[in-house]
């Protein structure tokens, strides 16, 4: 029997999408992406490429084209002399479609 959400994402709560989508990424690397109509966002590392869409358009009422997703390992780096550990990150860079914008200086 076939699930009834084949083919397509499953439903994302409105909770779930607040928990998504944490933070943009502003650096100089991921300004420059809006050129090519492309945001950058940190994600939980459960995060799926299907969820990510979904909270986009709905947060933010675009209309997205693309998902990216990266996880950058975590690295042991010196503070004071002592060992400590970075935590692993994930981020989704977000293509949107032609004419639509995400403003990331303002809220949601």
């Amino acid at each position: 029997m076939k699930s009834k959400y084949a083919g397509r994402a499953k439903p994302v709560s409105r909770e779930r999408m607040y928990d998504l989508i944490r933070r943009p990424v502003i650096t100089e690397k991921a300004t420059m992406l809006s050129e090519y109509n492309q945001v950058s966002f940190q994600v939980p590392l459960d995060a799926t490429k299907p969820e990510i869409k979904s909270a986009i358009e709905a947060l933010f009422k675009v209309k997205v084209t693309a998902v990216n997703t990266l996880r950058q390992a975590g690295k042991q780096k010196r503070f004071r002399g002592r060992l400590g550990q970075r935590s692993e990150t994930k981020k989704a860079i977000v293509t949107l479609a032609e004419g639509h914008r995400i403003d990331v200086t303002t809220g949601v």
